[in-house]
């Protein structure tokens, strides 16, 4: 074949023009997220940005010598499925050291792509067009748009306003014959509260005489403070009348401080996990093969969870006590990585306006807690990440202090 012959085959046709089809969104309220908005404007402005919820420090070497010895052995092609046996047997001792439940690793506990991949499996394999899924607001930004990708109804029922303590009067008037199931999330993102052993038993009592199934996202388990004061972390699998209909979700990514991993489990009955894993098989098959040998090594020492609450509430209590100084009323930290503040005495301005006042001209990006709320509620209360280095929270803190 010629020159001009190679030529011709690659030339375009011209009678053949250029159109993309029109598409009709499935997602036509989703747009933009305040925390791409927020931490675009941090850069801009060269803000410390305690917006977005990540750490700015490195994980433990060793987690990384795991990662690295599993690739050099040539552990890198398809694990199973469901996941590597080891990461998910180790899963199954910790919840049942922890929590008393056992969960058996082969039909009962799946590995998945990050948490967030986890509750939309979890919300597709269950929810059918028309079912209802309740969700308490303010809830992380995926949980809607995942019911609705389901072609299920989102029914919003607002937590306490400042408190953030459940209302159960209000999630019983909201359980229909339609309702599929209800997403909880302790310790919760945004507000940082815990729900207590008195709130789980009452929702156990709710959900007794239902057909409700419920998603627990359990991400920040490992974070919950004030042990001393008897505080720990209620996880769902230490309800036998939860445990039994209960997707539970967690992330090594935030155990560990990988959260660019994405790496996850689910534990379920082996009913509901036999519909996740048809979900989880056909959506991302399997994930990161020496990610999951890495991480199994590693938990086999599980000093790395025990103490990450003490790691991070000596970050929580620097970071409060160097707020104390400001016009901000503190609300309570109870778990996670986050601190919320009341801005009535610090700014006349709403929510967001504030937090991007504060990214320009103090030169600290927060978070309004109204992007977690379907309606924008603005309840004069911003959200901070101290999931930092200490000179981060000390050069935010300084700048704070002009307030």
């Amino acid at each position: 074949m010629n020159m001009s012959s190679l030529i011709h085959l690659g030339a375009r046709p011209k009678s053949a023009p250029e159109r993309t089809p029109q598409l009709t969104t499935r997602l036509p309220a989703v747009g933009t997220t305040i925390f791409t908005v927020m931490s675009a404007l941090a850069a801009e402005k060269g803000a410390v940005n305690l917006g977005q919820g990540f750490p700015d420090f490195a994980c433990d070497p060793q987690l990384i010598s795991a990662v690295t010895e599993a690739m050099t052995k040539g552990l890198n092609q398809y694990p199973p499925m469901t996941g590597v046996p080891a990461l998910r047997q180790a899963v199954a001792e910790k919840i049942s050291r922890l929590h008393g439940r056992s969960y058996s690793p082969d039909s009962e506990i799946t590995i998945t792509a990050g948490a967030t991949q986890a509750i939309l499996t979890a919300i597709l394999a269950v929810v059918h067009p028309g079912d209802e899924v309740i969700v308490l607001e303010p809830c992380y930004d995926s949980y809607v748009p995942n019911v609705e990708l389901a072609g299920g109804k989102v029914v919003r029922v607002p937590l306490t306003p400042r408190t953030f303590r459940p209302d159960f009067d209000k999630i019983s008037a909201a359980i229909t014959p339609r309702t599929r199931a209800i997403v909880i999330n302790s310790p919760h993102n945004p507000s940082a509260t815990v729900w207590t052993e008195a709130d789980m038993l009452k929702l156990q009592d709710i959900l007794a005489p239902t057909e409700v199934l419920l998603i627990s996202d359990e991400v920040y388990e490992h974070m919950v403070f004030d042990a001393d004061k008897g505080q720990i972390h209620q996880s769902a699998t230490r309800f036998p009348g939860l445990a039994a209909r209960a997707f539970i979700v967690s992330s090594f990514g935030k155990t560990y401080h990988v959260t660019g991993w994405k790496v996850g489990y689910v534990a379920a009955p082996a009913s509901m996990t036999a519909e996740f894993r048809k979900v989880h098989q056909f959506n991302v098959f399997t994930v990161n093969t020496p990610v999951q040998h890495g991480l199994a090594t590693y938990m086999r020492n599980p000093s790395a969870y025990l103490e990450l609450p003490s790691f991070y509430q000596r970050k929580r209590d620097l970071f409060r006590s160097g707020l104390a100084t400001t016009r901000f009323k503190l609300l309570p930290s109870e778990g996670s990585y986050f601190q919320c503040v009341d801005i009535s005495e610090a700014s006349d301005l709403g929510e967001a306006d504030f937090c991007k006042w504060l990214t320009a001209e103090i030169g600290v990006a927060a978070i309004p807690l109204s992007a977690f709320y379907g309606d924008g509620f603005d309840q004069r209360v911003v959200r901070f990440c101290f999931a930092k280095k200490d000179e981060t929270l000390q050069a935010a803190l300084q700048r704070l202090a002009k307030l």
